[in-house]
Order: C-alpha cells, then structure tokens, then sequence
C-alpha cells in the first residue's frame, strides 16, 4: 500500500503564491507517475498536473499551465504544486494522486492511490 498525504494549502489573496506538498509513505514504487487533482464545491473533480517517475516529463491542465509547476523529490518520497499568480477559480480542495501505469495521464480512474486532501482558497 502506499499512503500520501498533502500539505501547504490555506487562504491566499488573488495574485499569491502557495507550494503544495505531496508526502509518500508505505510500500514505494520509484517508477509511478504522480499527479494532482482539484475539486471545487459543487464541481467534479479536474486533472491539474502529472509528473512522471523520472520527473523528465510532466503535463498540465491549459487552466493552469504557465502558473503552476509540478516537480517531485524521488530522495525524499515528495512531489510539489508551486502555485503561482493564483486566483479565485482556483479555490479547491486540491489532492495528490499515484498511478502504476507507464504512460503519464490526466484521468482519474489511472491513479491507483489518493490522498486526502488539502484545502487551497483564493480570495479576490
């Protein structure tokens, strides 16, 4: 089993930045993708970003492309959201995610294990 649990999240003013953590625990698979995911009250949840087990490639939601940047820590069991220029839309609870498939993707139903969630508010 592995285990995550997100950290970082908070009330931040339009404009802000804020850095989401991602920490892995339990068995450790080096070569799976790692993603992260929002939901917004009264939204389905929607693909963020995804970084794949190298960390040589990674792919994002055109909402977010340009501000946010995924990046992970293979040593240290870690994947960051650097969030930047955030804005009110991108208030969600914001999950990380792993997937055991090769290939990297921005579908739900390829992660294999989820965290909890941390809560990100941008206020305008």
């Amino acid at each position: 089993q592995v285990q995550l649990v997100e950290s970082g999240g908070g009330l931040v003013q339009a404009g802000g930045s804020l850095r989401l953590s991602c920490a892995r625990s339990g068995r450790t698979f080096n070569t799976y993708n790692l993603g992260w995911f929002r939901q917004a009250p009264g939204k389905e949840r929607e693909f963020v970003a995804a970084i794949s087990w190298s960390g040589g490639s990674t792919l994002y939601a055109d909402s977010v492309k340009g501000r946010f940047t995924i990046s992970r820590d293979s040593a240290k069991n870690l994947v960051y959201l650097q969030m930047n220029s955030l804005k009110p839309e991108d208030t969600a609870l914001y999950y990380c995610a792993a997937s055991i498939i090769g290939r990297l993707t921005r579908w739900g139903h390829d992660y294999n294990y989820w965290g909890q969630g941390t809560q990100v508010t941008v206020s305008s």
